[in-house]
């Protein structure tokens, strides 16, 4: 299956259909020139929390996140985290769509919600970006990192989240919450994942910083001008906290370690794509960022952790699967995916960092 099918809206799904007239209602008095409701549809994207296109009757259009129907892990799915973190957000460097109105009462639509802009762009799937002309990949992905950067740059106590997660002992207190994750959503035994419990708790690098972190920086997650290669929106901040700015850059340079098979840039010629190695996009965010660079030994560790918490996502969606209250119709594929992506982790920390 490719990635690409992941792209677009459908008919709402079955499982997550919601009382439509309740919403109009509450849209009415909440959302300031709001015509009416005429149609919903629902994002194929988006594991976690379901997100649907909303089309009023003049044409205006709007997108909707809310919280899965079910029973939830503790702490997943703070739909009101997101739309905190995006209204800070809104009129910086780091581009989000305009956030409009929350919702937390349960009794409007069976869930917690808000509701945002809709940002009308491209929204690509294969980081291969197939179509485009070596020049143009190469002024994506510089506009990719160029965010990163302004993400972790940003001043984020003076945007008003000094208090949006807590500064210091980051890794620690990560891979403890995605241990407990994990182990609240486990289906089998997994051996790699295992080792990955004991090693990476055991093997966290000395040093702290903290900057505002999204969580999960990929090509799916970010919206591009129709024509030109400027972003207008990194949307999906379910995963957003104080954190440490490499664990969020590494997982987004994951791309990089991947096949191109699983979505990746592994084993391609990037220089005839136009796309940089890793090591030249390492030193853009290094040189745009002020680092003199990162040692080599932090930055495996940070690669390790990111698969392991991928590895863990990945288990998350597939016990919802069991449940029946996964999100998305291809979740089934993504959290199957679990332990292969575990066996993977165990590999980079064996090959690089000597297990």
């Amino acid at each position: 299956m490719s990635r690409a099918e992941f792209a677009g809206t459908m008919p709402v799904s079955e499982l997550q259909r919601f009382d439509e007239a309740s919403l109009g209602r509450w849209l009415h008095g909440h959302l300031p020139g709001f015509a009416g409701l005429d149609r919903i549809e629902q994002f194929r994207g988006g594991q976690s929390n379901p997100t649907f296109l909303l089309t009023a009757t003049d044409g205006s259009q709007y997108v909707l996140r809310k919280k899965p129907a079910g029973a939830l892990l503790p702490s997943a799915h703070a739909v009101d985290r997101e739309f905190r973190v995006i209204s800070a957000l809104h009129g910086s460097e780091v581009p989000v769509a305009r956030p409009l109105c929350l919702c937390t009462d349960v009794s409007v639509i069976g869930t917690m919600f808000y509701v945002m802009e809709y940002a009308a762009g491209r929204n690509l799937w294969d980081a291969t970006l197939p179509g485009m002309t070596p020049p143009e990949r190469a002024a994506l992905f510089d506009e990719m990192n160029r965010v990163m950067v302004a993400l972790h740059t940003l001043d984020y106590a003076a945007a008003g989240l000094a208090d949006y997660g807590k500064p210091g002992n980051y890794f620690a207190r990560q891979i403890g919450r995605w241990s407990g994750q994990y182990r609240a959503s486990e289906t089998e035994r997994i051996e790699a994942m295992e080792k990955l419990l004991l090693w990476l708790p055991a093997n966290i690098p000395a040093g702290e910083e903290t900057a505002l972190v999204h969580g999960d920086f990929r090509l799916d997650n970010l919206i591009f001008h129709p024509r030109l290669p400027r972003m207008l929106a990194v949307v999906d901040w379910e995963l957003s906290t104080l954190g440490h700015p490499l664990a969020d850059f590494s997982y987004h340079v994951m791309l990089w370690r991947l096949p191109s098979g699983a979505g990746g840039l592994q084993g391609l010629d990037l220089i005839a794509l136009g796309i940089p190695s890793e090591a030249d996009y390492i030193g853009a965010y290094c040189a745009r960022s002020g680092r003199t660079g990162i040692e080599p030994r932090v930055w495996e560790f940070c690669m390790a952790y990111n698969l392991f918490r991928v590895a863990c996502i990945r288990q998350g969606i597939l016990k919802r699967v069991l449940a029946g209250t996964a999100a998305s119709r291809h979740a089934r594929e993504a959290g199957a995916m679990a332990r292969a992506t575990a066996e993977f982790a165990w590999r980079q920390v064996e090959e690089h960092l000597g297990g």
